[in-house]
């Protein structure tokens, strides 16, 4: 099924969503990778406040390349997004509605997505030209000495992604093989 949905998201929208939806996102997500994730986390620890606000907000796991002329962003294609494992289900305890990345999660990443209502989304990597046009703005929020790895905020529109896990835990990578394997018998 093919879904239009806004960033910020609520968590009616999101619950909305099922595995394998094809879906596109408009208005405002946020990038940040491993580094990033590692500082927010230590920032958590020493009980400092985040760069961004969590709640009902998206994550898109991407450093981009640098703009060409007259472009907001470079090629912005997703990052493995089990690298975002040890970070995601804190960050989710904390209101995060949705991951964009790519690969396979780890089963504490898919119970805090079922405990907290989330979405945990694909973009197709190795487009990340064709990604790139979806962003209308970038700019650096925080961490800009991490460079590509910085926090970015992101203005898209119609920024294509396919649901992975919904927010009841159905696993796209799980039940298209299970499909395949029907199918073949």
């Amino acid at each position: 099924m093919e879904q239009h949905i806004k960033a910020p998201m609520s968590r009616e929208e999101g619950a909305k969503l099922k595995a394998g939806d094809y879906v596109y996102i408009s208005g405002t997500i946020y990038t940040a990778r491993d580094a990033a994730h590692k500082r927010m986390c230590e920032a958590l620890e020493k009980g400092e406040a985040l760069p961004l606000e969590m709640m009902n907000n998206i994550i898109y796991y991407m450093g981009p390349s640098p703009a060409r002329e007259g472009r907001p962003i470079g090629s912005a294609g997703p990052t493995t997004a089990s690298r975002m494992d040890k970070y995601a289900p804190t960050l989710l305890d904390m209101g995060l509605i949705g991951m964009i990345g790519k690969g396979k999660r780890s089963d504490a990443v898919r119970k805090a997505i079922v405990r907290n209502g989330a979405v945990y989304f694909a973009a197709v990597g190795g487009a990340g030209a064709l990604l790139s046009r979806a962003v209308k703005t970038s700019k650096v929020i925080a961490y800009e000495d991490l460079g590509t790895e910085a926090i970015r905020e992101l203005e898209v529109e119609n920024f294509p992604a396919i649901v992975v896990i919904d927010s009841e835990g159905n696993n796209l990578y799980e039940t298209a093989v299970q499909e395949y394997n029907m199918e073949k018998n």
